[in-house]
This record gives C-alpha cells, structure tokens and sequence, in this order.
C-alpha cells in the first residue's frame, strides 16, 4: 500500500482489507501487516510483538503512538483484529468483504474492524501537534485475553505512554448509531464446585453416599439466591448455573462425585473474591467444595462527567442522537484499560456481531468516523 493510497481510501476501503485478513482467535500475521500499513503513513510509530504458546496463543499485539507536543494530552483508540470462527452459511465468504446495497458483509465488519477502520480514518484529518494519538490493538479479545491488552498495557508503562483517555470500539449502538455507550461493564467470574460420595450399587443405598441429591439442595441454594437490588448504573448481579456433569454411564451405579459450573456477573457492591467465598460457604453446608475458580474481570465505572460529555456531545453533534449511558452487556478488554484511567466504549451497531452474514451499514461507517475525529479533537484539547 502506498502513502498515497493508504491516506486517501475510503473508511469502507479500509474496513475491507481488514476484513480480508483472516484472524480468527488468537490472530497474528497477515491482519497486523494490514493495519500497520494503514497508520504508518500517518506518522505513527509502530510496536508490534508476539507472545503466549498453544492453545492460547501465539498473539499478536499492536501498538501505535504519534506524539504531539511535549506535555500534550494523549488520546487512545482501543479494540481487537481477532473474531470468532465464521462457521458455515455465509452468502459470501466470511473473508471476502463484499458490498451489497448499503452493507459492507464480512466476519469482524462491525466486532470490530470496521470500528478500526474508523478510527485510521479519524485520525488523518487531526493535525499531529494536536497532541498525542495511539493505537491499543489485541489479536486476543475474543479468546482468553491472556496475552492481549494486558501485555500491552505492559509495553505502554515501559515507554511512559499511559494516556490520559481511552475509547473502546465496540460495538455498543444498539437501533441507532451512537444510542447506546458503556461507561462501565460488570465483573465476570465462573466457579466449579464438586460434591464427593461414596460409589456403590443402587440396591445398596445404605453402603454409599450419592452425591447427587446434596448437588441439587445446593445448586437449589444458589439458584435462589438475590445478589442485590442493582445500583444507580448497574443492574443487579446475576448468578447463574452453566453446567452440571455426573458423567455415570452405568444404571445400577451411584456415582461417587457431581460436578456443577456457575456463572456470575456482577455489579460495583461485590468483588470476584467475596463471591466465591460466599460460594464456598454455601457449598459447604452441602459437603460441597471449590474446585476451581476465573476470574474474567472485575467490575468498574467510569463516572459520567467530562469524557462521557465528550462522546455523547459528539453524537449529537453528528447524528442528532441522545445517547444512553449503559453497563450492561458482557465484558470487553475495558476491564484492563479502565486502569489507566477514564475508558469509554462506543462503536457500531451490534445487531450482527457473531453472527453469520454480519455486515455493517456503509452510512454508518462514515458517520462513525465525524464522531470518532470530534471525539479525539475535543479529548486532546482538554
């Protein structure tokens, strides 16, 4: 790609070569070349390192900077080339970015390269003594995040370039480009508990211990159990049971071990590790115990104020639209972000993220890219 090129395409342009680099979770390579070829003609210094080993990895992580003026603000854009599997059924390949009518199809054109793609074209029209721009980009959003934002964020305090805002572009507009922003995301963490007996014949009872009947009182014991009421930003915390595995194929058997898995999300009144100990002293009226525990991500605001002010002020600015201020939805690498300070996250509408024929509006390719450059504009002057 030359100079010329990469700073004249189209927003739509820009999301097809993305779109055309396979990438799906852990992503490196091809999709990485793709988007360094985009930025570095725009005077941005390019990182890029790959880590982590099988399964989880090898991924590869981006980071971009184009330094204003000693002592300017630096204004980050945030997101992830990785997507999930296309699977089968796509009118077109899932790789093959394809225009039909006003759509732009094609795995990862809304969750989230097109996003990408607005945020090159953002940043072409704002002057590089603006201040300071970066690019925070993972090949691991969709996986397990392990080797993603967070090696990132490593490399960032390495160099001194923690910026002083950050915007996330997920796809977070729900009818209407710009409806819907997340100021805050809930906490995640999944829980495994396991139950031991005694093995032994079914006509026997009294020489066993099944397991199974203290499984069900005490799942019946989390299934019933309120959390909260909710805050002002958040909906209540949500506990719920994903699997529960006996694995006995035999009929004349009792089994000596039941296993269940829990999800929960959950809002600002908890912290991961007091919702597993609150776990773990339920299980254990049951004879349960803890085998395992992930936690995801803690949960965390960002106070509405003057970066909030920001994006929903350039979304009307834009688009006539009166943003919503929300944290529901699942999690996003904002977990990680939000500790370098406030993080925001605004994108494209989300109707087709994961889904096969995902496809975004070209309009609002366009309109995302006015919005994006006001936001950075306004966020680098203070």
């Amino acid at each position: 790609m030359t100079d010329t090129a990469s700073t004249t395409q189209s927003v739509a342009e820009l999301a097809e070569a993305l779109i055309a680099c396979p990438s799906v979770t852990p992503a490196q390579g091809l999709v990485f070349d793709c988007l360094e070829s985009q930025l570095a003609p725009l005077g941005f210094e390019i990182h890029r390192a790959i880590t982590g080993e099988p399964p989880e990895g090898p991924v590869e992580n981006l980071f971009a900077i184009r330094k204003g003026p000693q002592g300017s603000r630096h204004f980050a854009f945030a997101g992830h080339l990785d997507v999930v599997p296309p699977g089968d059924g796509w009118t077109s390949g899932a790789f093959a970015p394809e225009r039909r009518g006003d759509l732009l199809f094609g795995r990862g054109a809304v969750d989230m390269k097109g996003s990408i793609a607005a945020m090159v074209a953002a940043v072409r029209d704002i002057p590089a003594d603006a201040g300071t721009i970066s690019f925070v980009i993972t090949g691991d959003e969709e996986g397990v995040a392990k080797y993603g934002t967070r090696v990132l964020m490593d490399h960032m305090r390495d160099v001194y370039a923690i910026p002083d805002l950050c915007l996330v572009g997920e796809p977070t507009s729900v009818n209407r480009l710009g409806d819907t922003i997340k100021i805050g995301r809930r906490g995640s963490v999944n829980i495994w508990i396991e139950v031991a007996g005694t093995q032994g014949h079914v006509a026997y009872p009294q020489l066993a211990d099944n397991p199974i009947p203290r499984m069900v009182a005490l799942l019946a014991d989390l299934d019933a159990l309120v959390l909260d009421e909710g805050t002002e930003w958040f909906q209540p915390s949500n506990l719920q049971i994903t699997d529960v595995e006996v694995g006995n194929p035999t009929t004349n058997v009792i089994p000596s071990l039941a296993k269940a898995r829990l999800a929960i999300r959950f809002n600002a009144l908890h912290t991961g590790a007091q919702l597993v100990e609150r776990v773990t002293d339920i299980a254990a009226r049951h004879g349960g115990t803890i085998a395992h525990t992930e936690l995801s991500g803690e949960s965390f605001l960002t106070q509405p104020g003057a970066f909030s002010e920001i994006v929903s002020r350039a979304i009307a600015e834009e688009t006539g639209v009166q943003t919503e201020l929300s944290t529901g939805g699942g999690t996003s690498d904002a977990r990680f972000l939000k500790d370098f300070g406030p993080v925001i996250e605004f994108g494209l509408c989300n109707a087709t993220m994961h889904k096969t024929d995902e496809a975004v509006a070209l309009a609002d390719l366009e309109g995302l890219v006015r919005i994006y450059r006001r936001i950075a504009s306004e966020a680098l002057t203070g």
